[in-house]
């Protein structure tokens, strides 16, 4: 079944389209990045995997809307030389990320009307990515009519926290009114880090217990006992939780007030450089763990500061989620920082010994981008590298939704 996975957002539309049975037997066809839709000079980048040599193509041009930028991926997918279908009709589903659903669905939906309200209701919630979410959504629709729509919500695998790890103590009507509670985000990936750590165990879902850790530009962590997830570190928003490339994570509220009084930010100011000016950057300047790491091998202090802190925060969660989590199988690192960055998963595991995470520096250090272990010989907990794929997540579930529905 050839599925079309769709991330939209506000200027850009991520696109794969996989040919797939199941977990085990998927192929990539083509990829691409549309971005600057909007802007005076868009850009497009495609990749064709299948049929001959991978190969690459990059145009610019003007894209005023989505619409149009859908229109160029139609074109790149049925061109001749650049594409991988004959035409659009070969497409049998289109998977969507979206980012909130609130407490409204706790699984991948077939998209329709009333799914497109629960988008748009929570659009307040996720103003970045609910509203281009429902934009790729629509434009799909027109360029593939015959195909099902389907939405994978980045928050529906968290639904199964209890009440007292998504509350706030706060005014109980603040979530009852206004909605006001945990959602956790980066469901999708840690869903597959649940299963694919389950299968590398050999052992039922719902009997594997783990600490999953994505980490990239934006990290988060979740709890997971017996395959379901307990708790999560990101919140109503994604700016909860850890420190990430350019996010703040845990931050006492009564500094956004205190900043405003000092530097006469507006509260949206404020939030946007939580958001975009915090976390790596915010310390030492750069975002890319790449470049931290460097920074600090080469003495800059303020580099070493930035990677201290966000190892720290990790490392208070994982206290915080093995109190969380008994009979813990495995600490699982994944995403871009997590599959990478020996250095990084080092500085975390450091000093952790005493709670049973012994590292072995060899095995982490080693060359490799398979799944594996790195914890030390005869450790009992694991410490394991899995990489995360998200978007072969929201195709499965894309496929499942389609095969029930015809079923």
């Amino acid at each position: 079944m050839k599925i079309l996975v769709i991330n939209a957002g506000s200027s850009s539309i991520k696109y794969q389209l996989m040919e797939l049975e199941d977990v085990h037997h998927s192929t990539l066809l083509a990829a691409g990045l549309v971005e600057k839709i909007g802007e005076p000079t868009g850009r497009i980048i495609h990749r064709k995997y299948a049929g001959g040599p991978e190969s690459k193509f990059v145009e610019e041009e003007h894209l005023p809307t989505h619409h149009e930028g859908m229109s160029r991926v139609v074109a790149l997918l049925t061109d001749p030389d650049k594409g991988v279908i004959r035409n659009a009709s070969e497409v049998q589903g289109v998977g969507h990320r979206v980012l909130n659903c609130g407490e409204v669905y706790s699984d991948t939906v077939r998209v329709d009307a009333k799914v497109k309200d629960t988008i748009r209701d929570f659009f307040l919630l996720g103003p970045l990515h609910n509203p281009p979410n429902l934009m790729g959504i629509e434009v799909a629709e027109e360029f593939f009519p015959h195909a099902p729509q389907v939405a994978v919500f980045d928050t529906a695998f968290h639904q199964t926290m209890p009440p007292k790890a998504f509350l706030y103590a706060v005014p109980y009507e603040w979530y009852t009114k206004f909605r006001l509670r945990k959602y956790g985000f980066h469901g999708t990936s840690h869903k597959f880090i649940a299963q694919e750590t389950a299968e590398y165990l050999g052992k039922p879902l719902d009997q594997t217990s783990l600490i999953s850790l994505h980490l990239g530009n934006g990290c988060s962590m979740a709890a997971i006992r017996n395959g379901k997830c307990a708790d999560t570190t990101m919140g109503v928003t994604p700016l909860e939780g850890l420190v990430m490339g350019t996010r703040s994570g845990d931050i006492d509220p009564a500094a956004i007030p205190y900043i405003m009084g000092q530097t006469g930010m507006d509260a949206a100011q404020v939030v946007n450089a939580l958001n975009k000016q915090s976390g790596l950057k915010g310390i030492c300047g750069v975002n890319d763990m790449r470049e931290v790491v460097e920074a600090a091998g080469g003495g800059n202090a303020q580099a070493q500061t930035a990677l201290d802190i966000f190892a720290y925060r990790i490392q208070k969660y994982i206290g915080a989620y093995l109190a969380v989590v008994p009979g813990l199988d495995a600490l699982v690192f994944t995403a871009g920082i997590g599959e990478n960055s020996a250095s990084a998963r080092e500085h975390i595991c450091r000093g952790l010994e005493h709670l049973g995470i012994r590292l072995d520096p060899v095995k982490n250090h080693a060359p490799s981008r398979a799944p594996r272990e790195i914890q030390q010989d005869g450790v009992p907990l694991k410490i394991l590298v899995l990489p995360t794929n998200e978007e072969l997540q929201i195709a499965l579930e894309t496929k499942q939704i389609i095969e029930g529905h015809n079923g």
